[in-house]
């Protein structure tokens, strides 16, 4: 090419550069901003929420031999599913910190916070511009917005640990439920929770640690439920009472269970919740005599398509702010109950209803079971389940604590759900409440929705109960 060509073609490509900066260039290169934490979190509640709650657990666990306790935070990489955090670390904390350890000193409250120095979902070396990083434990406003002081590295943790069980401090962690501290079996396929993980961590690298259970001391905190809590679980229970009904409405023969499962879960989405706080069981027929763990069991027995004189059972709940609802209802297919599940279902909620009048201040679980039993005749007594079916606790989880010789307290909320199953009439019936535990007695979060299987009959009719 002659040298005049180049020079104009390198003239025209210079006039080009400056009109058009090149991708790669200074400009294009200019790195995303690090994002603050607080820029895409929020705490839970006011700090002083979650401090009062550690300081009351210090206090507990003093009671109960002393120590420290840990709790996990959730492994923040990504599976495809949305970032939920661990209930105790976020009950104690109000924070979505991933990865890191809450340790709370029984007696003097004295928190620390194990966090990692940069969070890992923000860095991609490949991908700058779209993971631009986010600083965890330098960030100036984790202290200042959570009102914990002694925010650590994690790689400070195993010395910390040492530094605990060398002055003679037990190790609490709260393994999911009472008794002592589990093995935790290994094998070629192991499905641990992060609990598990943490005991199994433990043992290995401090094996003269001693390790005590912190279940009793943290369940019987979390079971009784403050203001902001309660207000919540309202909210919750309002928004699965209007979604089920919704669901209830479109029941017709020829509907399947997962098409009802769609109407309620839009109705949940629609009404500002995030996920389900469970599976929703929706199950008719010849799938409403079997419990959820053997539907569950297999990949597609759930979609069932209905037909007249089926029953159809909804047990289901959505989570609002990290708070559950668990509600159950049974409704007709063909718009009405043969006499048979009617005199079945009227026999569950006069149980429901006994356990309700009978829920007050110092009662205990256990005394609602005798209620229950003694409202059952002998002759159904074979078709109801055993021990404490009547309900659990919920909250943070929709299986909370549940501690039958603890005596309720204002401010506990637990369900009361009697389950019917007649395999001789193949019948299955269920109905499930949402109590909150008031000064003088029971309110039900759930009673605004039909309780009679007329009522019930006319969500399926399309008319509205009186």
């Amino acid at each position: 090419m002659p040298d005049q060509t180049i020079r104009w073609v390198l003239l025209v490509w210079a006039v080009i550069s400056m009109a058009y900066p090149l991708h790669g260039s200074a400009e294009s290169r200019k790195p995303t901003p690090e994002q603050p934490f607080f820029s895409w979190s929020k705490m839970q509640f006011d700090p002083a929420v979650h401090q009062g709650r550690r300081q009351r657990l210090a206090k507990s666990l003093f009671a109960s031999g002393g120590g420290v306790f840990l709790a996990p935070a959730k492994d923040g990489f990504s599976d495809g599913s949305t970032f939920r955090q661990l209930d105790n670390f976020l009950y104690f904390t109000g924070l979505e910190l991933p990865n890191s350890v809450l340790a709370v000193e029984a007696g003097s409250g004295m928190t620390h916070l194990f966090v990692p120095v940069r969070d890992a979902r923000f860095e991609n070396p490949s991908r700058r511009n779209d993971f631009p990083g986010r600083p965890l434990l330098h960030d100036p406003l984790l202290k200042k917005n959570s009102g914990i002081q002694n925010i650590h590295s994690m790689d400070d943790l195993p010395s910390w640990l040492e530094e605990m069980v060398g002055s003679n401090k037990s190790l609490r962690i709260d393994s999911g439920r009472s008794g002592d501290l589990p093995e935790v079996k290994t094998g070629f396929i192991a499905n641990w929770t992060p609990q598990q993980g943490m005991l199994f961590h433990l043992r290995s690298i401090l094996p003269g640690a001693k390790l005590l259970n912190a279940h009793d001391d943290v369940g019987r905190l979390r079971m009784v439920k403050g203001p902001e809590e309660i207000a919540i679980i309202r909210r919750a229970c309002a928004l699965t009472a209007s979604s089920m009904l919704q669901a209830a409405s479109t029941i017709r023969p020829g509907v399947t269970e997962r098409d009802l499962e769609a109407v309620l879960e839009a109705a949940f989405k629609r009404g500002g919740s995030p996920r389900v706080a469970f599976d929703s069981i929706i199950k008719s027929g010849p799938n409403s005599l079997w419990p959820w763990r053997v539907l569950a069991a297999h990949y597609d027995r759930r979609n069932r398509k209905m037909v007249d004189g089926d029953l159809v059972i909804f047990d289901v709940g959505c989570e609002i702010d990290h708070y559950a609802s668990d509600i159950g209802r049974t409704f007709p297919v063909s718009g009405e109950f043969s006499d048979e599940q009617a005199k079945r279902y009227r026999l569950i909620v006069k149980v429901v209803d006994a356990i309700i009048a009978a829920a007050k201040p110092g009662v205990m679980l256990s005394d609602l079971q005798k209620v229950a039993e003694a409202t059952i005749p002998e002759s159904e007594k074979k078709y109801m389940q055993t021990g404490y079916y009547f309900g659990h606790h919920i909250g943070l989880d929709v299986g909370d604590a549940n501690q039958q010789e603890v005596k309720l307290e204002p401010g506990m909320i637990f369900t009361v759900e009697p389950w019917y199953y007649n395999h001789d009439l193949e019948i299955s019936v269920f109905h499930e409440d949402d109590i909150l535990i008031t000064k003088k007695g029971a309110e039900n979060l759930s009673g605004m929705l039909p309780r009679t299987p007329e009522d019930l009959a006319k969500v399926v009719k399309r008319v509205d109960p009186k």
